[in-house]
């Protein structure tokens, strides 16, 4: 069945057909280590994930890099201010190694539980300097930068295609701009290389700047990925991903600076993830509502809840986190993984080709993972299917899904989320009280959360509902 997925490129659903051999390509914009990644970003990795899956259910092998950035990100998009690195490390109190060490650990802790499959690398980028240097190199000798006092940047206007991925309006972008370009030929022009200050200090940070060896400085933040692709995949990529944030700059950088270098595109399909809101507010830190993935844990919501919560959208369709959301979405991913492990195991290999069809049809279709949700549910309540069938049709559908249906038994021990706890001390209360009423009344609030509550002699027990 042919793949279909939405080519930001295009603006169009594309049918994916990677040319021979059957290796598929994908870069994944990976994080900036400076600090830890939060539920926002995470979105992106699941849905690579989901991607990959597919791929390799459909036969093809996938070669996957995940970068990660270590230098070069600087705290303003206008390629002005500090080194995000430095920042993290003055924060901590450390040295800028220690800092990458702690926090993309943290990332691939996070990667391990949400059960995304690791990519085959996860290169740094400043293991590769040479490859970073090389690039401006042969951009300088086509004619695609220039030198300031601050650093080497790529000249936008050399590039006409330039606004055409993020359909950028550029005449009116350097009518309207208020930023102080400096040096800068054209506002949208971005920093290849950045020349570190003449103030006579050491950084922990800096290379001899290409082609100028007299001068230390340190890559701009988009030459990385596009050398670090060249390097491990080629000129021309099958599929490169990343939030919806990174259009209008990073990847349309990224496309300048790599079309403009090789003479090729630097990727056939090109795909995002929408952002996620928290309580119908944009995810900042100055809001102080970005998340971690342990923060979930914290209150009871398991990363595999939190997976399901995920795919119960499309990934290109804004989501809203709430504690309630999650808490529902907790409630039902229990339903499901206890109903798939109550399901006596098959004899054998039989599947039903109905379910199979609905899940090939809706996976194909852009990565339509809500509806395979759905179809999951409908055939655990289709009684025309043995419990057999049913078990081996849901453990093929899950292997793109990831949630480790029939993987684990369900836990003897769960979390239980804060509102239901919340609702069992009100319950406690009632019932030393006396007062059934309200006891009985509690008791279905409760259930309508997804959990059954039970007297015995030594209290309240609780039980997923079924």
């Amino acid at each position: 069945m042919a793949l279909k997925l939405y080519n930001t490129a295009s603006r169009s659903l594309e049918v994916f057909t990677p040319p021979p051999p059957s290796t598929v390509t994908m870069y994944n914009c990976g994080p900036t280590v400076y600090n830890y990644v939060h539920i926002g970003n995470l979105r992106a990795y699941v849905f690579a994930d989901i991607l990959r899956r597919t791929l390799e259910a459909d036969g093809y092998e996938v070669k996957q890099i995940v970068n990660i950035t270590d230098v070069g990100h600087l705290v303003s998009d206008g390629d002005e201010g500090e080194d995000k690195m430095s920042v993290g490390a003055k924060r901590e109190g450390k040295s800028v190694e220690e800092i990458i060490a702690q926090y993309s650990g943290a990332f691939y802790a996070d990667m391990k539980s949400l059960n995304v499959h690791m990519a085959q690398k996860f290169p740094r980028a400043t293991a590769y300097i040479a490859e970073q240097k090389q690039m401006i190199e042969t951009l300088a000798e086509k004619g695609f930068s220039y030198v300031t006092s601050d650093g080497i940047y790529f000249d936008t206007s050399k590039f006409p295609a330039y606004p055409d991925f993020a359909k950028l309006d550029v005449a009116g972008m350097q009518a309207g701009s208020r930023v102080d370009m400096g040096e800068k030929k054209n506002s949208t022009d971005f920093a290849l290389w950045k020349f570190s200050p003449e103030d006579g200090m050491h950084r922990e940070q800096e290379w001899d700047s290409p082609p100028d060896t007299s001068r230390k400085g340190f890559p701009g933040w988009h030459i990385e990925c596009s050398a670090i692709i060249k390097a491990e995949l080629g000129d021309t990529i099958d599929i490169h991903t990343g939030g919806i944030d990174h259009i209008p700059l990073h990847h349309t950088n990224e496309i300048a600076q790599s079309a403009s270098a090789n003479g090729v595109p630097l990727a056939r399909f090109w795909l995002h993830s929408a952002f996620m809101n928290v309580e119908g507010e944009k995810m900042s830190k100055s809001l102080g509502n970005t998340f971690r993935l342990v923060d979930l844990h914290e209150r009871g919501i398991p990363p595999l809840a939190f997976r399901y919560w995920l795919l119960t959208a499309h990934y290109r369709t804004q989501v809203n986190f709430t504690w309630e959301a999650l808490a529902a979405a907790q409630s039902a991913y229990n339903k499901l993984t206890n109903a798939v492990h109550e399901l006596p195991r098959a004899t054998d290999d039989a599947s039903i080709k109905e379910y199979l069809d609905e899940f090939n049809i809706a996976i194909h279709d852009d990565l339509n993972t809500a509806s395979v949700i759905a179809s999951i549910w409908k055939l655990l309540k289709d009684g025309r299917y043995s419990s057999g069938e049913k078990y081996n049709t849901i453990r093929i559908i899950d292997k793109v899904l990831g949630l480790e249906l029939g993987d684990i038994p369900p836990p003897k021990a769960f979390e239980i989320p804060p509102e239901v706890t919340q609702l069992l001390e009100k319950r406690k209360a009632a019932r030393e009280a006396n007062d059934w009423a309200l006891s009985d009344s509690l008791r279905s609030d409760i259930r309508a959360l997804g959990y059954e509550v039970k007297d015995t002699g030594g209290g309240q027990t609780v039980t997923v509902s079924v």
